[in-house]
């Protein structure tokens, strides 16, 4: 199933469900040599999912955007569909639990910024000795816009990632924090899947509305509408925040809906129900941004 009814909702909407129907054709289940090339060099990979404890919507609880970091390698195809894990998440992320649960459905993205490449596969997890694994349901790249390019990376080995700090509240430094951001992940659901995807822009075009609430424009992409298709099905949302430059993560979970304007701009708001922030979680820093030309 490329698509779902949420997605074929959002693409009838906007008017481009044929154009929908063309790009799809490029989401298979098989992982190219190419895309297994790719996977062995990345030092991150970012998961999405639903906290498999909660209750009431199907699925699970909450949902959440994690960030796993490894040498090079850590992530690798180890089937035609399949790739492996060699960690899992630290104990004290709220998706953790969901990677120890066969069958739970979880999105991956892995990103290069130093060459603006992405490459996304949703599938099911079955726990490993050493990690996970992931058997793949779709598996696609997607293009460079909007993603900001990052020339390189350093591994700081010695470091205590600080105690993580939760909320129901942003703080004023996590509003900063977020109103000065480039780049967020986001993590979405529907009643057979999970994905994971990226936004990026440049400074500021996420606007912290209150503590409790933030607004993005969604800005024009490859038509498919997986993301605001799962929102459209099922509002819970995570998003995921990183700071290149000191590693700290910013976790939120929520609900987000999207709002259509008459000239056809899209606004997604989203509402805040926790908030985690893990000082030094990455042990990567990168280089400063040079913004994507496709930024507004």
């Amino acid at each position: 199933m490329t698509y779902h009814s949420g997605s074929r909702a959002v693409q009838d909407r906007v008017g481009v469900r044929d154009l929908a129907d063309h790009v799809g054709q490029a989401i298979g289940q098989g992982i190219r040599p190419v895309a297994a090339a790719f996977l062995e060099l990345q030092p991150m990979l970012i998961v999405g999912g639903a906290d498999p404890g909660g209750v009431g919507a199907p699925g699970g609880g909450a949902v959440w955007a994690s960030l796993l970091t490894g040498a090079p390698g850590f992530v690798r195809a180890t089937g035609p569909r399949q790739i492996s894990v060699t960690r899992g998440l630290p104990p004290a992320d709220p998706l953790a639990p969901a990677l120890s649960v066969p069958g739970t459905p979880v999105g991956t993205l892995a990103l290069d910024p130093r060459t603006r490449r992405r490459m996304r596969l949703n599938g099911r997890v079955r726990p490993t000795p050493r990690g996970f694994a992931v058997e793949a349901d779709q598996v696609f790249a997607n293009c460079p816009k909007y993603l900001q390019k990052r020339e390189s990376y350093e591994t700081v080995v010695e470091r205590v990632p600080d105690t993580p700090r939760r909320g129901t509240e942003l703080s004023p430094s996590q509003r900063e924090f977020i109103e000065t951001a480039d780049t967020f992940f986001l993590a979405t659901v529907h009643a057979h899947g999970a994905d994971a995807s990226h936004r990026g822009g440049n400074p500021g075009f996420v606007h912290v509305a209150s503590p409790y609430e933030l607004r993005w424009r969604d800005y024009p992409g490859n038509s498919m509408f997986l993301t605001l298709g799962n929102l459209a099905a099922d509002p819970r949302a995570g998003l995921l925040f990183l700071d290149w430059r000191t590693g700290t993560t910013l976790q939120l979970t929520g609900e987000a809906r999207t709002e259509y304007a008459p000239d056809g701009e899209r606004t997604v708001r989203f509402t805040l129900t926790e908030v985690i922030e893990s000082p030094t979680a990455s042990p990567l820093r990168w280089s400063a941004p040079e913004y994507s030309p496709a930024n507004p």
